[in-house]
């Protein structure tokens, strides 16, 4: 990548030259395809590509259709089409400052011409016509055209504006030494090839380039745009790298992966690559490791799988490695996934050094807390007695079992583990990095468990908001509930080997054992007390293998698979439902007042810890969970899961103040 950028009057911040070939659409004419050697911009989450001609179009131009005054470059938006082709008129564009002509950024710089004489395509005069409603095929491709066209008048057919430039017989620099012939894909022998040899793609249209002489064959979009025959780019390699248009199968030297076409090849020192990792960044920031990573043409030993799909990594190939991390390194195409890399590349950009401490030591024991910075917050190891009343402010669970800090003078309490969450991190669920937020008045409703939580959040501005139980997970994730360990993932069509409920997002998985873990599950407590015993219960991660006698809930009453994980007590026998131990409302705070849709009905969290349980407006059971709701002001309406309370809102429980 070069190191140094051009303001252009294309785009607000300055533009990165890149050898990089890419297939996205380009944000100057908006068209979609290949983009070779285009400029991209490197600001964080900007994300914009340009063909090197869009990025460098004028500030201002003369145009033919409008001799009378100039026209600017503009991004400010502009209603209806442009004048010229009638497409819907999208930004930068060109337009007057005096009347009201504009006109798109390809018809300001390459407008097509009214009529074309002896076009390549057809044998006779075309006419140039503005998009229209009605759809037509193209005469060359026999593609739908959706935009303008050419026409000839005398045999009422039409051709795309890119087509009609292209002949029945063309001169590849690809492939020079023979002319290609456009034919239909359906003619050629079932030896012949159909796959474009440049960039592999599988044409879906009818028509291709063919040479039968040496069976090449190009699509239609590389006969359009053909692929740059050298590429000169010392960051990728120290030679000129040439096209090599044949259908092989090697191993890329950038990224490790099996290539098939599209490559380019220094005979020389026998290096591969596919055209897509020339000018792969150099030093980038994913959301799977909290240092910088580099990337190196030849990773070496030492390295067992990759930090992101937990892969074997090739020690001869390139790789993204880390210089604070001796044993992690990540396969290239991995590392710059678009769900994985922030899309910035840091070569050249100092690293600032960013104190994410929550906390300050003030004494000995004692900290000041970002989250209660008006008193000091005092260390207790020992003798944490439990209290259903008492929660830790961060993640809304009673204290009992661990260490916890205390305010000494108001009811503020964290859990030591909680107090030191970090004030930033990066977390899979997205590429910017997440914020710790203390409590506010707004309830998190976190995607990734589906628990509504009243504690701290883990917040990004262009991500879902995920509370600090599934921000606190971390990969490798070590569980009592499988023996290795596990990674996030997400895919589809997926059942969680916790609860047996399908996994729609994230979740934690073992791929040697098929295991998978919604995050739910994941962030179950190990240990919690319960009023139906004076034990500690304990989460029982399933039993395979059912033993004899049935399981029975002691909340519910109802039976129990004892292959779904629940809470037991190890000195009584009992069993519960982790369900019925928990609930939908166990991360409010009990005692509080929320308010809740439209209408704003305010209802408050309350502990069930009465001799008789409250019977639920909704379903007319008895509430079985420990923390259900009332309804404020009124004694008699309580609700005892969040699907209750939707329906008693008659709408989905969206709204939280």
């Amino acid at each position: 990548m070069a190191t140094t950028a051009v303001n252009l009057p294309i785009h607000e911040h300055p533009l990165f030259p890149s050898a990089q070939c890419i297939k996205d659409e380009c944000d100057g004419c908006h068209v979609n395809g290949f983009m070779y050697s285009g400029y991209f911009c490197n600001e964080p989450y900007c994300y914009v590509w340009f063909h090197k001609d869009c990025a460098e179009a004028p500030a201002e131009i003369n145009h033919s259709s409008h001799p009378q005054h100039p026209l600017l470059l503009t991004n400010d938006p502009r209603d209806g089409p442009c004048d010229l082709c009638g497409k819907q008129l999208l930004t930068p564009c060109y337009s007057c400052s005096t009347c009201e002509f504009k006109v798109d950024l390809t018809c300001g710089m390459k407008p097509s011409p009214p009529a074309i004489e002896h076009p390549l395509c057809h044998d006779h005069p075309v006419v140039f016509l503005k998009i229209r409603e009605e759809k037509v095929p193209c005469e060359l491709c026999k593609e739908s055209i959706e935009g303008p066209s050419y026409s000839c008048l005398e045999c009422d057919v039409y051709f795309h504006v890119d087509c009609v430039h292209l002949s029945k017989e063309v001169n590849h620099p690809c492939h020079s030494i023979h002319p290609l012939k456009l034919i239909a894909s359906e003619s050629l022998t079932d030896d012949a090839e159909k796959s474009c040899l440049l960039y592999g793609d599988i044409p879906a249209e009818n028509l291709l380039y063919h040479c039968s002489i040496c069976n090449f064959t190009s699509c239609l979009g590389c006969t359009k745009n053909p692929p740059p025959l050298v590429i000169e780019h010392i960051k990728t390699h120290k030679h000129p790298l040439t096209i090599f248009p044949r259908r092989t199968s090697c191993i890329c030297d950038i990224c490790g992966d099996e290539s098939w076409f599209g490559l380019y090849v220094c005979l020389q020192c026998d290096f591969f690559t596919e055209s897509a990792c020339i000018d792969k960044p150099r030093v980038i920031n994913i959301n799977r490791h909290d240092h910088r990573i580099y990337f190196t043409h030849h990773l070496g030993a030492g390295y067992s799988s990759c930090g992101v799909c937990h892969k074997n990594v090739n020690q001869y190939k390139g790789a993204y490695s880390c210089s604070a991390c001796p044993n992690y390194a990540v396969h290239t195409t991995c590392a710059v996934s678009w769900d994985v890399w922030d899309g910035v590349e840091l070569e050249g950009i100092p690293e600032i050094t960013e104190d994410i401490s929550p906390f300050k030591v003030v004494g000995d024991n004692l900290i000041c807390h970002f989250s209660h910075e008006e008193h000091p917050l005092k260390l207790h190891k020992d003798d944490v007695i439990h209290d259903e009343r008492i929660r830790c402010a961060a993640c809304i669970h009673p204290v009992g079992f661990d260490s916890i800090y205390c305010c000494e003078k108001c009811p503020f309490i964290l859990h030591e583990k909680c107090a030191n969450l970090p004030m930033k991190k990066r977390l899979v669920f997205g590429t910017r990095p997440y914020t710790l937020m203390k409590e506010t008045t707004k309830l998190t409703d976190c995607k990734r468990c589906g628990i509504l939580s009243d504690g701290f959040t883990y917040s990004s501005r262009d991500w879902l908001d995920v509370d600090v139980h599934c921000g606190s997970l971390n990969e490798p994730l070590v569980h009592d509930g499988h023996e290795h360990p596990l990674y996030f993932a997400k895919k589809e069509n997926h059942f969680c080997d916790g609860c047996q409920n399908r996994i729609g997002d994230y979740m934690l998985r073992c791929e040697d054992c098929d295991f998978d873990l919604c995050l739910y599950c994941a962030t179950l407590p190990e240990k919690i007390w319960h009023r139906n015993d004076g034990h500690p219960l304990t989460l029982c991660c399933g039993e395979k293998e059912k033993a004899s006698g049935k399981y029975w809930c002691d909340i519910c009453e109802r039976e129990l698979d004892p292959s779904i994980w629940f809470y037991t007590c190890s000195d009584c026998g009992v069993t519960l439902h982790a369900q019925c131990v928990l609930g939908d409302f166990s991360r409010f705070k009990p005692g509080q007042i929320y308010y809740f849709g439209d209408k704003q009905i305010a209802v408050k969290a309350v502990p069930n810890n009465h001799n008789t349980r409250p019977f639920c407006i909704q379903c007319q059971s008895r509430c079985k969970v420990s923390v259900i709701l009332k309804k404020y002001k009124d004694h008699n309406v309580y609700i005892c899961s969040r699907t209750c309370f939707s329906s008693y809102l008659g709408e989905e429980v969206r709204t939280y103040v």
